[in-house]
């Protein structure tokens, strides 16, 4: 009996996906729960297993197409054995032939009437309601002419892209004179999705960043005297990320428009304290999160992070890992940067860049001493959080880190 592999459910709002690679071919035989393909969506990527035990008579789709949710993926023979596997073989040689066809589909959007906003989604009629873009301005992707979110993304950024004569040199209009020593890689659909977050944070928030800096003396003294203690107890490792999230939810407690956002006309404050930690994956700069932050101890979080940080390099994370954060911690120390202006994680109105610890000459009780500073960076919306707010927020978070007593104490 042949079994249909249907592209499972992907999270709210999400509706379709691009088959980033095939991990079997026509022929293959497969055991149950044996991952058969990777489907990257807007966030995150997906393994789709086996349901039943069999051959793998065809390979609905090809790599990089983009399905919807209940679309079909391939066919697998039931019970088969590997013996079957040459007979699906045969037919499945001329089945991807079909998959041009739907690549060619777009072709009926250069139309006059554009996309059948009606019929898509409702989180894509919303993003093209929220934008103003008209149904004549997107060109559909999707099956019977409907949108998708990216068909709308791309008719936003063509309208400044028209309107400004000075972006058009961007685009090559002939043979570029290097191009055999050039390589061209099609941008991956959660490297698209950053790029157009990141710009549209740009776009929106009043964003402005502040600066200060920290003495890391007392709190790496504290960590170098009980991180092998620590680790024996709690099976984690003590690193300074810990110190921070309570230094930084400390702050957010007494300012709370730091860990508020705008939504519309009203400003949401909000009394949970879901910390985003900004990591970097194979496909890119991830953001998980680490929910009620402010319930865990010092060992809850270092283990949270670790393990959100195994599931970001291993591919893991899901759509539940990546939504809803309040406020965002970046390291870009651990790559050796010295100072930084942080890009928002919308719709988070703030967001802390932590760096490199370096040894600089300071001023210690009228002596120079060599001491081991960082620089701290907050990024922040500047339509809900005024310099006052955002400065007061670093000092705060300046002393639970140079008196990391008061993180103990709750002062």
């Amino acid at each position: 009996m042949a079994v249909e592999i249907k592209v499972p459910a992907l999270g709210e709002s999400v509706t379709e996906a691009t088959v980033a690679k095939w991990l079997v071919k026509a022929g293959d035989t497969v055991a149950v729960d044996q991952p058969l393909c990777e489907l990257e969506t807007d966030k995150v990527t997906v393994e789709v297993n086996a349901s039943v035990a069999g051959a793998v008579t065809e390979l609905a789709v090809q790599e990089g197409a983009s399905v919807q949710v209940g679309g079909v993926l391939c066919h697998i023979e039931a019970g088969a054995s590997g013996a079957a596997a040459p007979k699906a073989a045969a037919p499945a040689a001329p089945k991807p032939a079909p998959a041009p066809a739907v690549a060619a589909a777009p072709a009926p959007a250069a139309t006059p009437a554009g996309a059948n906003l009606a019929a898509s989604g409702p989180a894509v009629r919303k993003l093209a309601e929220e934008k103003g873009v008209s149904a004549a301005a997107i060109q559909p992707t999707g099956k019977d002419g409907r949108a998708t979110k990216e068909d709308v993304l791309a008719a936003i950024s063509s309208i400044p892209a028209a309107a400004a004569p000075a972006a058009k040199p961007a685009v090559p209009s002939g043979p570029r004179a290097k191009a055999d020593r050039e390589e061209r890689v099609k941008m991956t659909r959660l490297r698209r999705t950053i790029a157009n977050r990141l710009k549209d944070a740009q776009n929106t928030a009043a964003m402005l960043t502040t600066f200060n800096e920290v003495d890391m003396t007392n709190v790496m003294a504290l960590r170098d005297r009980l991180k092998d203690d620590f680790e024996k107890k709690h099976g984690a490792r003590l690193g300074f990320m810990s110190f921070f999230v309570k230094a930084c939810i400390a702050g957010l407690k007494e300012l709370p428009a730091v860990n508020a956002e705008i939504e519309g006309e009203e400003i949401v404050y909000k009394n949970y304290y879901d910390i985003g930690v900004a990591v970097g994956s194979p496909q890119g700069l991830v953001v998980p999160v680490l929910r009620d932050a402010d319930m865990l101890d010092f060992a809850g979080i270092e283990k949270g992070i670790g393990d959100l940080g195994r599931k970001a390099r291993d591919g893991k994370l899901s759509i539940g890992d990546l939504t809803g954060g309040t406020f965002t911690i970046s390291n870009g120390g651990v790559y050796g940067s010295l100072m930084s202006t942080p890009i928002l994680n919308p719709p988070q109105s703030g967001i802390l860049g932590m760096h490199k610890i370096q040894q600089r000459p300071m001023v210690v009780g009228g002596e120079i001493k060599a001491r081991p500073m960082m620089y701290l960076a907050l990024s922040y919306d500047h339509r809900i959080i005024d310099g006052r707010e955002a400065v007061l927020f670093l000092v705060k978070v300046k002393e639970c880190i140079e008196d990391p007593e008061r993180l103990l104490l709750g002062v």
